[in-house]
């Protein structure tokens, strides 16, 4: 089982992208429990998502405290929230920031990082700094465990104005094609 957990603000789309991801993971044939998580419900606080996917029937439905892959949709999350707590050895780290793996920590445990100017994105072509269809594109170059193709069924699944779906798909499909993926020495793989 491979288990994903989303950092996010509220209004950032966090709980959204964990449904979509689902949706786009069920596309390819997997099974998937996707898990909200709001916290404090409102704008600008921090906020999780959970979403877990096999090849077989998942049971559980708790948490994931033992993520796989970290996704943060916010550039200064990690400095308020330990996005990091409780992650496996050999996980996955995608981020929203212009930085790169020298000028931001990078926590032993993690062996890939996918970094992302998701709002740099999102304000050229959503006009909001809403960056969760951006940061999925991101999630899918960092790790190709999902297709872009399937992100967009994703994404036409949700209730999106046929405008929205537009912009977001045309704004995944820029983040797929600008995000930075590195090992562990910082060196660019992709």
């Amino acid at each position: 089982m491979y288990e994903i957990r989303f950092h996010g603000r509220g209004g950032q789309g966090a709980v959204l992208a964990s449904k979509v991801l689902a949706k786009a993971l069920v596309e390819e044939g997997k099974f998937v429990k996707a898990i909200p998580s709001f916290g404090f419900e409102r704008r600008g606080a921090p906020v999780a998502a959970f979403l877990r996917y096999d090849e077989k029937e998942i049971r559980q439905l708790t948490n994931i405290y033992h993520p796989d892959c970290i996704v943060c949709l916010d550039p200064t999350l990690p400095a308020t929230v330990d996005i990091f707590a409780g992650m496996k050895e050999g996980g996955i780290w995608v981020q929203a920031t212009k930085k790169t793996p020298k000028e931001l920590k990078v926590p032993e445990k993690v062996i890939k990082v996918g970094f992302c100017d998701a709002f740099g994105i999102a304000l050229e072509v959503l006009g909001r700094p809403i960056t969760n269809s951006i940061m999925l594109a991101a999630f899918a170059r960092t790790t190709g465990i999902v297709s872009l193709e399937s992100l967009n069924h994703g994404l036409a699944s949700v209730a999106f104005r046929d405008a929205a779906l537009e912009e977001n798909m045309e704004a995944a499909r820029r983040a797929y094609q600008e995000t930075r993926v590195y090992d562990t020495g910082g060196k660019e793989i992709r």
